[in-house]
């Protein structure tokens, strides 16, 4: 018997066997962290896709003749859960936005977002929020089917499809008005034509409805809210009609206000959030997706050195809009808006995090069973908890003790299978 095995039934007597069942594992590592707590001498079953059993390796009933998988210096967790991602977009210090929007295509986009989907597994992350194309029309769900048919390796994905943008409001700027100039995102106002932009993408396969609240179309380039109260309302209305929710990108006090009164899920970014806000958000029950490492990486590509200067007024701003939120008891969605900075790269939010004040443990929970109740998906995954998927991740070390040793990736799994690990070498 393995040498781990071997000492939990010296300290604790040995593990109940019932009937032999071929097809199931059985993982002994030095800490299990089970979406709420973390804890040790713990033991979890899988049987095929999914966990059978979770406890203490005293009481937790095992079918003779399972494997065992011995980590004795690692914690076992759920598969984490990426709450913003671009998976279609590569970091902006290699190529800018308008770029990637302009001058690649379709083809290169997606080869790109198959090899940031294996990143993005290879970094622990089994399921990602993925919100928006940009530019790249229904590519991301062209991804998220290829995943499914087992075409490429990836997390499961939520996707966005086109975003909605109020027109003139987004997109490249500053070229002549003979040009026709792609967007990034899909024009639409109105009743009779946000109705028809919303069941269109719906009907294309978006698993949501992104819109964007608010955007830099100002006099002087300053963001302003860009649709109407009724016209978000309009949004959601047709939107959650058909089981999908709504997400908004807002930074603007006004326009986080219109979002949440809207009855979005999420808000994402909140960089000028006011304690009153946060507040509204937090007895409507909409949560926010700060996105910190995005600010953070953009600030470091316009020059500045993080550790060396003084941090610029838009990360002390952000500190202070996060904070604000922590305290008005906003329900928090790890997603660091990835593609922004690399894919791989995920658990850089989660770092950010716990720097910018949220505690470790709600940390971990925000990346798993946090985004899992948020993003629908609480009676899939995102929890060890029996008749879920056996999405799982395992690290060295205890992330309560350090969040970096997420990226001390061990093993991944999605539905019981190794998705990255000893057992593959690809």
């Amino acid at each position: 018997m393995l040498r781990l095995f071997s000492l939990c039934l010296l300290l604790t007597g040995p593990v109940p066997l019932v009937a032999q069942e071929p097809g199931c594992t059985l993982i002994l590592p030095r800490y299990v962290f089970d979406g709420t707590e973390l804890v040790e001498h713990h033991a979890v079953v899988v049987r095929a896709d999914t966990i059978a059993a979770v406890g203490h390796v005293d009481r937790i009933q095992v079918p003779q003749g399972c494997t065992v998988r011995e980590y004795p210096a690692a914690t076992l967790l759920p598969g984490l859960i990426e709450g913003h991602a671009h998976l279609l977009l590569h970091p902006y210090d290699e190529t800018p936005w308008d770029e990637q929007v302009l001058r690649e295509s379709y083809a290169e986009r997606a080869i790109r977002g198959a090899n940031h989907a294996v990143r993005t597994l290879q970094a622990g992350f089994t399921t990602v929020r993925d919100l928006g194309s940009e530019g790249a029309g229904y590519t991301d769900v062209g991804l998220k089917q290829a995943i499914e048919k087992g075409v490429i390796r990836g997390p499961r994905l939520l996707v966005a499809g086109k975003a909605i943008v109020a027109t003139g409001s987004y997109g490249p700027k500053g070229y002549t008005e003979q040009v026709a100039v792609p967007l990034g995102a899909e024009e639409a106002d109105g009743v009779d034509g946000l109705t028809r932009v919303v069941r269109d993408q719906i009907g294309h396969g978006a698993d949501l409805i992104k819109v964007y609240a608010d955007y830099r179309w100002g006099p002087d380039g300053e963001a302003r809210p860009t649709f109407t109260q009724d016209e978000l309302n309009l949004i959601v209305e047709i939107a959650n009609s058909s089981g999908r929710p709504v997400v908004a990108h807002a930074a603007t006090p006004e326009g986080m206000r219109r979002a949440t009164l809207a009855g979005v899920a999420t808000i994402e970014h909140g960089d000028g959030g006011t304690p009153e806000v946060f507040v509204l958000m937090a007895e409507r029950g909409v949560a926010l997706c700060p996105t910190l490492a995005a600010g953070d990486a953009i600030s470091q590509y316009r020059g500045w050195r993080k550790g060396v200067d003084p941090e610029p007024a838009r990360i002390r701003a952000k500190r202070a809009s996060f904070s604000h939120a922590l305290a008005a008891g906003v329900t928090i969605v790890a997603g660091g808006d990835v593609g922004v900075f690399p894919h791989g790269d995920n658990v850089r939010e989660l770092e950010m995090m716990v720097d910018y004040g949220m505690p470790t443990l709600e940390v971990l929970r925000a990346a798993t069973s946090g985004n899992a109740d948020v993003l629908g998906l609480g009676n899939l995954v995102g929890r060890l908890t029996p008749g879920l998927l056996a999405d799982l991740l395992i690290v060295t070390g205890n992330p309560l003790e350090d969040i970096s040793a997420l990226r001390l990736v061990e093993e991944v799994f999605i539905g019981g299978q190794t998705v990255y690990g000893p057992d593959r070498e690809d």
